[in-house]
């Protein structure tokens, strides 16, 4: 359906973009990053090179999309594999994860650890707060060195930092929460965990 577009009482109609010849689809395919699109889709990706619309658009978009919740789920997943399930060539597939990793969307792809399996079963979440409120907030650079703490979260309400951590038994976790304490100059509130239901899920793409 045509659509208007309202300029002070009067109205234009948007013509619908001409669907390419058959032999520049064709040529399309063999050297661009579309695959196995139709027309229609074509020039929702961008159009034809040396067209009016050359942005690559929603299609270009949502396929970069498809892409990250693919390896979100399996960072292992084979270029063959993914680009069978986007519709892409392999070539075509490759350099779209590479713009990915160049823009910082795709930061690196990890091994999913058991933490029993390593003798890392006590998971602990560390609220800290400065002792002195007017002491620099330099509470991150101060714990870097702490390799028990997996992730640091900056937070709302009374704590400033809250940290995750894991270590292997009560013992370990009354030491580093002195460590904590006297690298950061901080108070601690410390929550341990009892079971974990699910965590590292991938988000919602």
């Amino acid at each position: 359906m045509a659509r208007c577009i309202g300029f002070a009482r009067r109205s234009v109609k948007a013509s619908a973009p001409p669907e390419p010849a058959p032999s520049a689809i064709r040529a399309l395919r063999q050297s661009g990053p579309y695959g196995n699109l139709g027309p229609t889709a074509i020039w929702a990706a961008g159009g034809l090179p040396g067209s009016s619309r050359v942005s690559y658009g929603r299609r270009v978009e949502h396929l970069d999309r498809e892409i990250v919740r693919l390896l979100a789920a399996d960072g292992r997943r084979s270029f063959t594999d993914l680009a069978r399930d986007t519709g892409l060539s392999v070539s075509a597939l490759h350099q779209r994860v590479r713009r990915l990793e160049k823009r910082g969307v795709l930061r690196g792809y990890h091994a999913e650890v058991d933490p029993d399996e390593i003798d890392l079963p006590l998971t602990a979440f560390v609220s800290i707060k400065p002792i002195d409120p007017a002491a620099p907030d330099d509470a991150p650079d101060r714990l870097t060195h702490l390799t028990a703490i997996e992730a640091c979260h900056s937070v709302a309400g009374d704590e400033s930092y809250i940290l995750k951590v894991r270590v292997a038994t009560p013992a370990a976790l009354e030491a580093l929460l002195q460590e904590i304490r006297a690298a950061a100059n901080v108070a601690t509130r410390t929550t341990v965990v009892l079971s974990t239901p699910f965590e590292g899920r991938p988000p919602a793409i």
